[in-house]
């Protein structure tokens, strides 16, 4: 006898977990064109190898990868309000446009299952995207990255999520978009589900999407129990 399963197929027992950006939202190409205008302000061009290494990580990181390590804390964290006031002042009114293609029907079919936002996202950008975009009442748990010590790649985030949840992290499928987010996912237990949006592949995804459409995603997500 087979698990039994909600209205969307999913097996009970498991739970579905969201990075934001490049899963929910295509945002990385806003957020580039944001750390653009921003450098510039402070006479830095933004180069390939600076974008690239932005993605997954906190703002603070960012912000001492690009401006050093010695700048104080209060200055980090009043130069990464500003770039972030600038990105969302760039993409208001564009969100539902910028929502990654299927993502809204995918979560209105899944509705009644456990899911969770858990990002590496500013808390201002992760509140701006759930109530502009109306995506709260999806979501039994949200999280961001300043809510545990170790953000990602750390599990951290990725644990407390699933303990949030009632979901031991083994059950928890994760939909994540960098090289971060499925280290984290990974090392916390969870199984992974690749959103390429931001790179080409990402190694140790048990599948890979480019968006909520791809017909592969039923399928593999009805494959799966909870151990």
């Amino acid at each position: 006898m087979g698990p039994r399963r909600g209205r969307s197929g999913l097996a009970e027992g498991l739970a579905l977990i969201f990075d934001m950006d490049g899963v929910l939202v295509d945002s990385n190409p806003a957020h580039c064109r944001a750390w653009e205008a921003f450098n510039r302000q402070y006479g830095l061009e933004t180069t390939t190898a600076m974008r690239r290494s932005m993605y997954g990580k906190r703002n603070d990181e960012i912000i001492r990868e690009y401006f050093g390590p010695d700048l104080p804390a209060e200055e980090v964290a009043a130069r990464g309000a500003a770039k972030e006031r600038l990105y969302r002042e760039m993409i208001a009114g564009h969100l539902e446009e910028m929502l990654v293609p299927g993502v809204r029907v995918f979560l209105e079919l899944h509705r009644a299952d456990p899911m969770a936002v858990a990002t590496n996202a500013e808390p201002q950008n992760l509140d701006f995207l759930l109530d502009h975009a109306g995506l709260w009442p999806y979501f039994r748990v949200v999280m961001d990255g300043h809510q545990v010590r170790h953000p990602k790649p750390h599990p951290e985030l990725y644990l407390k999520t699933a303990e949030l949840l009632g979901i031991a992290a083994e059950n928890c499928i994760v939909f994540e978009d960098s090289y971060y987010g499925v280290e984290a996912a990974l090392a916390a237990g969870a199984r992974v589900i690749g959103v390429l949006t931001t790179h080409e592949d990402l190694p140790g995804a048990a599948l890979t999407i480019d968006n909520f459409g791809n017909g592969d995603l039923a399928p593999w997500l009805c494959a799966q129990r909870a151990v």
